[in-house]
């Protein structure tokens, strides 16, 4: 795209409706004159417009079964990866040339995307039209993304190596590690993370209010992130909505959003309260539009320097003053646990002793996940408890319903099971959860659950089926009833095949065996009505 125009869109037959090609053009620049030339990169997130298309990989449901939820295939969003160049060009009315190269995909794979954008954005300005056709070309051969693999993708002479996530990855284990080095000439871009960013880096001037943007988020609460540029506003947005994982989070954020989005009106009203959203914004006139929002985080330009860089201060939302606002925390949220001023010494120790950034970072995600998981354990343990016992499933009977999620009840179990047993952070847990519950985090990560465990009890149910003795079964029953039972066991068998669920193939087989048995016992015409049917 150039200032406004889509000049190309490739491969050809990607189809994108006028409203997302007008979107697309306009996230693709920054929309606040940026005097800076040279070369920036960024991220949107844009919500697709006009019914579902189907994607080059028809069977999303594989990829998203084994990837973790944190990666899962987008169906009603595209994130686009930009790589934006501005330089001076007397040839221009403006003086200056501008141009943005956009990558978009239905996977959140920042960190390879962006890669990919930085081998061939700098080809593309310089050959144009041929250099994509080449590169497309090439990424046509890639295979497809499967959860647990490493993967050499080639790409303009370099072959990047990645490994692809998988939903049984131990959370917190490095990745970096797993790689297998074969002997690859030339040897590869070996790229350590796929998705994950440098979340030291992000978080400079917050580290301070780490526990507080945790929070935010775990609740799914309304928050802008005002920043100099799109690269800025880009990652700190992912980097917020990354540091709930592995609990999925399940509000809509936009790393950057500008004053010609679609959804400028929905967002920017004051007739309703603002949306569960993060959003990602440089505009100034954003701090008027969107001074009713509950959460304002203003941060400047992101600086690695020797020190801790200046910490932004916690300030009311009555301080927020249009166009020089300072940075800082905008907001009246008081945290429902105490700060963890062992994470900030750490993190100090780190700078003075100048440790690398990753290393800084992975302490960072450490703490985050610890932190994630000492608040969902509980839940875990207490929604595990509503399943039905494994002896309440007889072959016969529908399985046995899982028992309601009673919040007051979940509560009640904390007082010997909670977080405490897990997380040193003292603080109101209770309030915290009670919160949570109100949240579309939650209700995500509950559906989630249930489906799960509904899919786990049907899979019982069928191991029970396999193991019963179907003749003895049969002896006393009319054919109405026998003839029943081949009914819902060939439903049964539709749905487990369907729903992927988790059942031996073993066992489909049996029961599939067990189908013929019950059929061959019957008389010849229902026989040939049952084979028909």
């Amino acid at each position: 795209t150039a200032a406004g125009l889509l000049q190309l869109v490739y491969p050809y037959d990607f189809r994108l409706t006028e409203k997302e090609k007008t979107s697309i053009c306009y996230l693709s620049f920054p929309d606040s004159y940026s005097g800076g030339l040279g070369d920036t990169q960024f991220s949107f997130r844009l919500r697709q417009s006009g019914g579902q298309r189907t994607t080059r990989y028809e069977d999303d449901g594989e990829y998203n079964r084994e990837a973790p939820l944190t990666l899962q295939r987008e169906s009603a969003h595209y994130f686009g990866y930009v790589y934006f160049r501005q330089v001076k060009d007397s040839s221009m009315k403006r003086g200056y040339f501008q141009k943005s190269l956009v990558l978009v995909s239905r996977l959140p794979y920042v960190n390879l995307f962006q890669s990919l954008l930085q081998l061939i954005a700098p080809e593309y300005f310089d050959k144009l039209e041929p250099c994509l056709e080449a590169v497309c070309n090439e990424i046509d051969q890639w295979p497809p993304p499967a959860p647990g693999q490493t993967l050499n993708l080639p790409v303009m002479g370099v072959v990047m190596q990645v490994r692809i996530p998988s939903r049984v990855d131990k959370p917190g284990s490095s990745p970096a590690k797993q790689f297998n080095q074969e002997n690859l000439l030339p040897a590869p871009l070996v790229l350590p993370s796929i998705h994950e960013l440098d979340l030291f880096r992000c978080f400079q001037p917050v580290l301070i209010h780490i526990q507080m943007l945790w929070e935010l988020m775990l609740l799914g609460e309304p928050v802008v992130v005002m920043a100099p540029s799109p690269t800025v506003s880009s990652e700190m947005v992912l980097a917020l909505t990354s540091c709930l994982a592995p609990l999925r989070y399940c509000c809509d954020y936009r790393p950057y959003f500008t004053i010609h989005d679609s959804e400028f009106k929905e967002y920017t009203t004051r007739t309703q309260a603002p949306p569960n959203i993060v959003v990602g914004v440089t505009n100034p006139f954003f701090i008027k539009t969107l001074q009713h929002w509950p959460h304002v985080l203003r941060v400047g330009e992101l600086r690695m320097s020797g020190d801790l860089p200046k910490q932004v201060k916690v300030k009311k939302l009555a301080k927020l003053k249009t166009l020089d606002t300072k940075p800082g925390i905008y907001t009246s949220y008081k945290t429902f646990l105490h700060k963890d001023k062992t994470l900030i010494k750490r993190l100090l120790k780190g700078i003075q002793r100048k440790r690398p950034s990753e290393v800084q970072s992975a302490l960072l995600r450490r703490h985050l996940l610890e932190l994630t998981q000492s608040f969902i354990i509980p839940l875990e343990h207490y929604i595990a408890s509503l399943m039905p016992l494994q002896r309440a499933i007889t072959p016969w009977k529908n399985p046995p319903q899982i028992r309601p999620f009673r919040q007051e009840d979940f509560l009640k179990t904390l007082e010997h099971a909670g977080p405490q047993l897990t997380c040193v952070l003292k603080g109101d847990w209770l309030g915290l959860y009670r919160r949570f519950f109100k949240s579309p985090n939650f209700d995500g990560w509950y559906r989630q659950r249930h489906k799960e465990m509904t899919q786990k009890l049907e899979a019982l149910h069928l191991e029970a089926i396999c193991e019963a003795n179907i003749v003895a079964w049969m002896k006393d029953k009319s054919e109405v009833e026998i003839v029943d039972l081949v009914l819902k066991l060939r439903e049964k068998l539709v749905r487990a095949r369907c729903q992927h669920l988790p059942v031996k193939e073993e066992t489909l087989r049996r029961v599939g065996l067990y189908i013929e048995t019950i059929i061959g016992s019957l008389p010849e015409d229902l026989q040939a009505v049952l084979h028909h049917h």
